[in-house]
């Protein structure tokens, strides 16, 4: 859980609670990673604090890391290195695509992943669906930098607070990619039965235009010792759904550690860092300012010890065998 933390110690156990005057005082943010790790940066100030009838807000805007919005007290993205994150989840999916027209957001409320899409001279349509309309509402208002991305008018946001597996239960259209842009696998959370065998055999591959639709889904921490967690077994259940899996990763500062990703598909994935440097120029607008060929490569050729525990990997995500990162969550506290 996310702590503010005040210099001389007030409030309870050394930290404020939400809300109140106290709060405006706090000068340091801390996170719980392990129960015995926390990580924690200083404030220059809280710019917002809220509750939704899902999910608990803060912005703050902190030293380190410029403005950082924090949801049931997980850190979700930071405006000095976000990009990372972004391009990593949204351009090797699109770019391995031979010509990606039609993309399907689960999640993604800030809209930086949509923002990375629509980047994409290729696309045509992009769907994003989420759960809570206020964390949408409260992203249009207060992170600027994806204005545009949510004013194209290529852009379809829909908010189904049933599920996402609902949403795309009930489209008729299919997708050349579809992108799990989720909460991570928090027991008590939203999302975890999204990251399930059955979910992806049943739901998502038949939404995927077949033989070349690609699936991509953000699959936690993985860095040297963090990634036995989910990453390895998204990975493995990703495999049993289809025929060609590609886990990779890239350390993201303010999350204290290196994250992860899954991309599967039916058709192989065999570009050369020179092919995908070359569409990344005659697809994208503008330069990324983290993502090339050449860091793909090395993104998605992992340490020794991490892809031994991947080729070990025997346990499959399903709801009865779920898998959990360490957090905090308070999702879907109804009024």
């Amino acid at each position: 859980m996310g702590d503010l933390c005040l210099p001389n110690g007030n409030g309870v156990n050394g930290r404020s609670h939400v809300g109140g005057d106290v709060q405006r005082k706090s000068c340091w943010y801390e996170e719980e990673i392990e129960e015995n790790l926390r990580w924690c940066f200083a404030l220059k100030s809280i710019l917002h604090t809220g509750a939704t009838r899902y999910q608990d807000i803060q912005l703050l805007d902190t030293k380190p890391f410029g403005k950082a919005l924090v949801i049931d007290g997980k850190l979700q993205s930071a405006e000095i290195d976000e990009f990372i994150y972004h391009e990593s989840l949204v351009h090797p999916a699109l770019l391995h695509h031979s010509n990606p027209r039609s993309i399907f957001i689960m999640g993604g409320g800030e809209g930086s992943t949509a923002r990375e899409i629509l980047r994409h001279r290729t696309v045509e349509k992009v769907v994003m669906c989420d759960i809570d309309e206020e964390v949408v509402e409260f992203c249009k208002s207060y992170l600027a930098v994806n204005t545009e991305a949510f004013a194209d008018p290529k852009l379809e946001v829909i908010i189904n607070d049933a599920s996402f597996r609902a949403e795309l239960q009930s489209r008729e259209d299919q997708f050349d990619v579809i992108i799990g842009d989720l909460a991570d696998p928090i027991e008590g959370g939203p999302c975890y039965q999204l990251y399930t065998k059955s979910f992806y055999e049943s739901i998502v591959k038949p939404k995927l235009n077949q033989e070349t639709g690609i699936f991509v889904t953000q699959a936690g921490p993985a860095g040297i010792f963090s990634h036995t967690e989910v990453f390895s077994c998204i990975y493995n259940t990703l495999k049993q759904v289809f025929k060609y899996v590609v886990p990779y990763s890239a350390h993201v500062p303010s999350y204290a550690d290196t994250w992860g990703w899954v991309m599967a598909s039916d058709s192989p994935f065999d570009l050369t860092a020179e092919a995908l440097d070359l569409r990344m120029n005659q697809r994208i607008r503008g330069e990324s300012r983290y993502l090339d060929g050449a860091t793909f490569s090395s993104s998605s050729t992992l340490s020794k010890a991490v892809r031994n525990t991947l080729e070990n990997e025997t346990h499959v995500y399903t709801d009865e065998a779920a898998r959990f990162i360490y957090g905090y969550n308070c999702a879907y506290k109804h009024a």
